[in-house]
């Protein structure tokens, strides 16, 4: 899909775990891009908007990290391998809480939720597009809650901006 951003995954694929995948990919893509939204603002209402579609997003992940591991044996054993790799501590935890030292203060928040009703539109094609080729119970009910979820997020962000931006976007006062 040309018209993805390039970080997203720019194929379609008919393959379980490769879809769940790109699913994971996008989720990604979507939780970088809202913390760094969260970051550029210091808008409450905005913010608090940003932290609950990002912590949705942080959902998707899990959900589709989950179906990965049902689907690939492989990645369901590296599970309990890594276990051992990893060894961060819960005191150092602490020390990672805030990554930002800086605000870009020439970033228009407008664009910031542009940007993120286009990831949520991208996301709710490339889901649903899975959708069509196949014929999983499991995955079509949970890829048919995210897509749910990911039009609540772009319901969201129109309504902030067409709250923040003085422009009509075409929008009615019935809607």
């Amino acid at each position: 899909m040309s018209y993805t951003t390039e970080r997203h995954p720019q194929g379609i694929t008919k393959d379980k775990t490769g879809f769940l995948r790109e699913g994971m990919i996008a989720e990604i893509v979507a939780i970088n891009d809202y913390s760094n939204f969260i970051s550029l603002t210091n808008n409450r209402e905005v913010k608090d908007i940003f932290y609950h579609i990002m912590d949705e997003e942080k959902i998707h992940y899990g959900m589709f990290l989950t179906a990965l591991r049902k689907y690939d044996k492989e990645e369901d054993e590296l599970k309990d391998e890594v276990q051992d790799h990893v060894n961060i501590s819960n005191k150092d935890m602490g020390k990672y809480k805030d990554l930002w030292t800086a605000k870009d203060k020439n970033e228009n928040l407008l664009i910031s939720i542009r940007e993120a009703i286009k990831g949520e539109l991208e996301a709710i094609l490339l889901y649903q597009h899975f959708l069509e080729n196949t014929s999983d119970n499991y995955l079509i009910d949970i890829i048919s809650r995210i897509i749910y979820d990911e039009k609540e997020h772009t319901e969201e962000l129109t309504l902030a901006l067409t709250l923040l931006d003085k422009s009509p976007y075409g929008l009615t006062d019935s809607e």
